[in-house]
C-alpha cells in the first residue's frame, strides 16, 4: 500500500507517460468506431454514459461532503463534460492532428481565465506563451491563407473543447471542499447527459450493431476511459504541478506522431512550425504555472478532465 500512498517520483511520472500515452492514442479506437458506423454523439454515450451511471453511485455516498457545494459539481459535470463530448467528436470527425493542436490551445484559455476569474498575477513569460499560441493557430490554419478560413464543426468542437478543459481546471481549482473522487466522476455523468441530449436533437438513433462493436466501446469506456484518468488522477496528486504539466505534453506527442505514422496525416512545414509554437506555449505554462502567485481567495491545485 505504502508504494501507491508515498510513491517515488519515478513512479508517479512513469504512471502520468503511461496516463498521456493513453489519452493521446485514444483517436485509434475512436477511428474506428465511426469505421464501424457509429457516430460521435452515441459512442460518447455508450462509453462515457455508462460508466457515468455507475459512478452515480459513489458521488451519492459523497453527498455530505459536496451538498452544501452542489453548484460546483454541476458546474463540473456541465463544463467537464462538454470537454470530453466534444473532444471526443472533433477526433472522430476531424484530422487528428489539426484537432490536438487546436485543443492545446487550453494554455491560452488557462491564462485569460486564471487572470479574470481567480484574480491571478500572470507573469510576462506566460503572457508571452499565449501570442506564441496564439500566432501558432493562425500558421496551423494556413498562415496567411487563413484570412478567408471559415472553420470546420471539428474546428470549432476541438476549440471548444480546450476552452471547456479550462474552465473544467479552474472551477475544479476553486471547489476545494468536493471530493476529488466526486469531482472526477461528476465529468463522466456530464459526458452522458450531454451526449444524449445531442444524439436526440441531432436525431442520431442507436444504430443495430455487432455485439462485439458494443462491446468495445463499452470496454473503451470501462478500461480505457477510467484507467486514463485514474492513472493521471494518481500522477498528477503526487507530483508538483509544473512537472505534471511537462509530462502530459506526451499526449500531444504521441497524439501527432502516431497519427502522421499510421493515421495517413500529413501537416504541411507552416503547420509544423505553427504546432511547434502552441507545444512551446504549453510548455513555458506547465512550467510557469507552478510558480505563479495563487488567487487570493482559494488555493490553487492542479487538476483536469
Amino acid at each position: 500500500m505504502s508504494l501507491f500512498s508515498n510513491p517515488s517520483d519515478r513512479l508517479a511520472t512513469g504512471v502520468l507517460l503511461f496516463s498521456a500515452s493513453l489519452w493521446g492514442l485514444s483517436w485509434m479506437p475512436l477511428k474506428w468506431f465511426i469505421a464501424q458506423g457509429l457516430s460521435g454523439p452515441v459512442v460518447s454515450l455508450v462509453s462515457y454514459g455508462a460508466v457515468g451511471l455507475c459512478a452515480l453511485v459513489f458521488i451519492w455516498r459523497e453527498r455530505a461532503a459536496w451538498r452544501a457545494h452542489w453548484g460546483f459539481l454541476l458546474a463540473l459535470a456541465l463544463v467537464g463534460g462538454w470537454a470530453n463530448t466534444s473532444f471526443v467528436n472533433a477526433l472522430m470527425a476531424g484530422d487528428v492532428v489539426r484537432v490536438m493542436f487546436l485543443f492545446y490551445l487550453s494554455p491560452v484559455w488557462s491564462v485569460l481565465g486564471g487572470w479574470l476569474f481567480l484574480k491571478e498575477r500572470i507573469p510576462p513569460t506566460r503572457w508571452a506563451a499565449v501570442l506564441a499560441a496564439i500566432l501558432g493557430l493562425w500558421m496551423v490554419l494556413g498562415g496567411p491563407g487563413a484570412v478567408d478560413l471559415t472553420l470546420s464543426v471539428s474546428d470549432l468542437l476541438a476549440l471548444s473543447a480546450g476552452l471547456a478543459f479550462a474552465g473544467n481546471n479552474l472551477i475544479a481549482r476553486a471547489a476545494q471542499r468536493v471530493p476529488m473522487q466526486s469531482k472526477t466522476l461528476a465529468v463522466f455523468v456530464g459526458c452522458g447527459a450531454i451526449s444524449l441530449v445531442l444524439t436526440t436533437a441531432l436525431g442520431h438513433g442507436v444504430p443495430s450493431m455487432p455485439a462485439g462493436v458494443w462491446f468495445a466501446v463499452l470496454a473503451y469506456g470501462f478500461v480505457w476511459l477510467l484507467l486514463a484518468t485514474a492513472t493521471w488522477q494518481f500522477g498528477v496528486t503526487h507530483l508538483e504541478s509544473s512537472r505534471a504539466g511537462v509530462i502530459l505534453l506526451a499526449e500531444l506527442v504521441v497524439a501527432v506522431l502516431t497519427a502522421l505514422w499510421f493515421g495517413g496525416e500529413t501537416l504541411t512545414p507552416l503547420g509544423w512550425a505553427g504546432g511547434t509554437l502552441i507545444a512551446v506555449a504549453a510548455l513555458v505554462e506547465a512550467l510557469d504555472s507552478g510558480r505563479t502567485p495563487a488567487p487570493t481567495t482559494q488555493p490553487a491545485t492542479t487538476t483536469g478532465g
